[in-house]
């Protein structure tokens, strides 16, 4: 299988650089794989866990909401926040969703309740990306 370069930056650091033979995403109309020449595209992405194949292995990250955009021969993720599932603190990630269930339970404001479905979706994603 061909292989392509592919960037995974976030406001703190360069993520992943490297050569891998396809990347799946979650945009925000539902999956998408992403193998060597591609057509261009430009989405947004959500929240979710995105897999990289790198020489027949599959590696997975947690995602936050982003961007991604394929090039010839690139793909480049700007994401909000991304991690490996060993860097993933599971405690404090269920005690995120704990507070955001609190949160939904307690708040009116529409714009509190909207916070707090984001950050409990964050948290639910890294759970689930510590735990496959």
């Amino acid at each position: 299988m061909s292989k392509f370069n592919l960037e995974i930056v976030t406001p703190e650091r360069k993520f992943f650089e490297g050569e891998v033979e396809m990347v799946v995403a979650r945009s925000v109309t539902g999956d998408i794989a992403i193998l060597n020449n591609h057509i261009p595209l430009v989405t947004p992405l959500e929240i979710s866990i995105i897999k990289l194949k790198i020489d027949g292995d599959t590696k997975k990250a947690s995602i936050s909401s982003g961007y991604m955009e394929v090039t010839k021969g690139k793909t480049t993720i700007i994401v909000d926040a991304a991690e490996w599932p060993d860097e993933i603190d599971l405690e404090r990630a269920k005690k995120a969703r704990e507070r955001a269930e609190k949160r939904l339970k307690a708040e009116k404001d529409s714009s509190d309740v909207a916070r707090a479905e984001m950050a409990l979706r964050r948290a639910i994603n890294r759970i689930e990306a510590k735990d496959n």
